[in-house]
């Protein structure tokens, strides 16, 4: 794993931090349909794809607390994961080259 792969991750979380904040922030939207944001990977990057949810035809906001406020939690901690694996190559990066001088 490089520092790529973790930025690509953050960067898809982040994403997924906006939606989820948007989707927190219309649940008292009347006729408000959230979006949902789902995760996938290839060619070992992390990419965050949002669609809208279904539409359940409902006057009051379709917002699912239950589902938003895990899924904060989720995205926290995958990004101290990778902030942590970031700085963790750092300090190796960091030791090699003193190692080599």
């Amino acid at each position: 794993m490089n520092i790529s792969n973790n930025i690509s991750s953050i960067t898809a979380h982040q994403s997924m931090m906006n939606t989820n904040a948007n989707n927190i922030a219309n649940v008292n939207t009347d006729k408000f349909v959230p979006s949902d944001t789902r995760m996938s990977s290839n060619s070992s990057l992390i990419t965050a794809n949002t669609r809208v949810a279904d539409d359940t035809g409902s006057i009051k906001s379709q917002t699912d607390l239950a589902k938003e406020i895990p899924d904060q939690l989720v995205v926290q901690s995958a990004t101290a994961a990778n902030v942590t694996s970031i700085k963790t190559q750092d300090e190796m990066l960091g030791s090699l080259l003193d190692i080599k001088a």
